[in-house]
């Protein structure tokens, strides 16, 4: 199935600079299709639209900022003026604002993570659903968080906004069904630049949230993480739509231990 089974398709990858964005992105391109990398990072995002060209990939670079509504509709008539369609969407981009208790965190860290998780991807999926909808056929792929799944502590903003994308993906996809588009959710269990940068913060913490994983570790964006995404952009998924997919080695079973020393961080900015 995945050899050639992105051949002729158009994909749509914001956050796609690193991290599982780039993994997916990666699993796309070398699946034959065509990838707009949409970042933030001008100088990640063209290395990595270097890199999947090197792996023989159609791919062009995209600066995007998912925090303003217009970059976000840009993107997607980038992704049908480049490759003349868009079949493919994920939504993956977030900035993140830190680790702290909820007490100390204000309205505008709440509104930001609103904006970047749900209204980004809003904004997105009604720009790339005409196009869908004419053509009869869609994937929508948006990257959710076992943190909401489980209320992980420290991060109530991302949180809300990530369940909030949970539920507003399973209403596209029971509404847009009737025009041959599936809309799914992953939540994944992955080195993503996030993960990597709480480990830096607090080491024993994250080895512990990797060491309670039933298999023993995180995920890699694109060997773990990618190939869901890709059979989800595929032929092969078009009876699944409106599911969340735990793709994080069975850390959804029990929960794993996330419990960071949210006393030591400094306040939030």
């Amino acid at each position: 199935m995945t050899q050639g089974s992105m051949n002729g398709r158009a994909a749509l990858v914001t956050g796609a600079a690193d991290g599982v964005g780039q993994g997916i992105a990666t699993r796309f391109a070398e699946a034959g299709g065509a990838v707009i990398v949409a970042d933030y990072d001008l100088a990640k995002g063209l290395e990595t639209t270097e890199r999947l060209r090197k792996l023989g990939g159609t791919a062009e670079f995209v600066h995007c900022d998912v925090s303003r509504r217009e970059a976000v509709v840009a993107a997607v008539d980038a992704t049908v003026d480049r490759f003349g369609a868009i079949d493919v969407l994920v939504n993956n981009a977030y900035r993140g604002r830190g680790l702290h208790r909820i007490e100390d965190k204000s309205d505008d860290i709440f509104e930001d993570a609103m904006r970047v998780c749900l209204y980004a991807a809003k904004w997105s999926m009604e720009a790339a659903m005409p196009h869908m909808r004419a053509r009869r056929w869609g994937r929508i792929i948006n990257v959710c968080s076992l943190n909401g799944v489980n209320a992980h502590m420290g991060s109530a903003d991302y949180n809300v906004g990530k369940e909030a994308l949970r539920s507003y993906t399973r209403s596209a996809a029971r509404e847009w069904a009737r025009h041959g588009i599936c809309a799914n959710i992953i939540c994944p269990a992955a080195k993503s630049a996030a993960f990597r940068a709480f480990e830096a913060m607090q080491p024993e913490v994250a080895a512990a949230s990797s060491g309670a994983n039933p298999m023993g570790r995180m995920g890699d964006p694109a060997e773990d993480i990618g190939g869901v995404a890709l059979f989800l952009a595929s032929d092969d998924a078009r009876y699944l739509t409106g599911n969340t997919l735990f793709v994080d080695g069975g850390a959804h079973i029990n929960g794993v231990a996330w419990a960071p020393d949210l006393d030591s961080l400094s306040a939030p900015a």
